[in-house]
């Protein structure tokens, strides 16, 4: 489907903005780096100070990837949801996948004192903890999709996938109760978010999940503009609705389940990009809505990732409360100023 020549534009500008913000991300920082050396970095040229180039390789360079990553699944994952059960406050998180997370890594950090040593000491590292939080996210999707075959009622599902979550949330309730107050804070730190600590082994699986999770999205552009209109006229064009459906949650699954294993639950970018993009090109087109809300996950991740790296200075505050404190603000300004829902 042809592009007006105000959303090419638009796609022009996005894309530069995005090109413009990794660099700035990459800059800035507790050591701030000129973006002339940030370029000639990523250009395999010398840069003037070898400090630099560490710095730039071995931490801002994969942060930076990884909040593109995040900002794009996050965000396409958010529009899957918001489609299938036409509800503007559904997100990446409605199907209870972020707090099975929790719940795998809960049991990890809050639990671990009632395994033997060894044990213990492998699933506290980054590695175990990734794990956790996968089989965590996996065991309440395979529950989701046991009942999703189960029911025909689309909205049933969703209220499923609420229930898992307020289920495993009583869990990860009660053991925090029991436990120490160091565990606990290890437990708040990982809740809060972090993109930063990902070696280039465990972002190229993130980059693999995410990229099969956008190509399933992109198998069902067509379906999302045709469960516009409704169930009953999806399948009256033809369109097989089960098949549809299945595809859908496969795809927010694998994207939000990965991404929460990998930096933690990320709140408002699944659910705000949506509506920025919709906001922004005026327009309900899938095919238009793919990629920017693609293109504005990935710059609204980079702009919250700088902030929260304080340039300047030492502290880095947690990425969830960027994106929350950050963004909600912006949606309601968008909101306002276009005068529509």
């Amino acid at each position: 489907m042809p592009l007006t020549k105000k959303q090419n534009f638009l796609f022009i500008i996005l894309l530069l903005v995005m090109v413009f913000l990794f660099l700035v991300n990459i800059s800035l920082g507790s050591v701030s780096i000129p973006l002339k050396e940030v370029v000639n970095g990523l250009l395999s040229q010398e840069m003037s100070k070898e400090s630099w180039e560490i710095i730039l390789w071995n931490f801002r360079f994969p942060k930076a990837v990884t909040a593109i990553l995040v900002g794009i699944g996050l965000s396409m994952s958010g529009l899957l949801m918001q489609t299938l059960f036409r509800n503007p406050l559904a997100g990446p998180y409605v199907l209870g996948l972020s707090s099975g997370a929790s719940l795998g890594v809960a049991f990890v950090i809050l639990g671990t004192g009632f395994l033997p040593t060894f044990i213990s000491s492998f699933f506290l590292s980054n590695y175990g903890l990734i794990l956790a939080s996968s089989l965590g996210s996996l065991l309440v999707f395979m529950a989701v999709l046991l009942v999703s075959k189960k029911l025909k009622d689309t909205m049933a599902i969703l209220i499923v996938g609420l229930m898992f979550g307020s289920f495993t949330s009583a869990i990860v309730s009660v053991l925090s109760y029991f436990t120490t107050a160091e565990k606990l804070q290890k437990f708040t730190f990982w809740s809060m978010g972090s993109i930063s600590n990902l070696s280039w082994n465990e972002i190229s699986l993130l980059s693999v999940f995410t990229f099969i999770g956008i190509g399933i999205s992109f198998m069902v552009i067509k379906p999302l503009n045709a469960l516009l209109l409704g169930e009953k006229y999806a399948q009256s064009i033809g369109i097989n609705y089960k098949k549809t459906r299945f595809l859908i949650i496969i795809a927010t699954s694998i994207l939000a389940g990965s991404i929460t294993a990998f930096a933690g639950p990320i709140a408002f970018i699944g659910l705000a990009v949506p509506h920025m993009a919709k906001l922004l090109f005026q327009t309900s087109n899938h095919f238009v809505l793919f990629w920017s809300t693609l293109l504005l996950g990935a710059i609204v991740m980079l702009c919250c990732d700088t902030i929260a790296q304080v340039p300047g200075n030492d502290i880095t505050l947690p990425i969830n409360a960027i994106t929350s404190v950050i963004g909600a603000p912006v949606v309601i300004w968008l909101l306002v100023r276009k005068k529509r829902f």
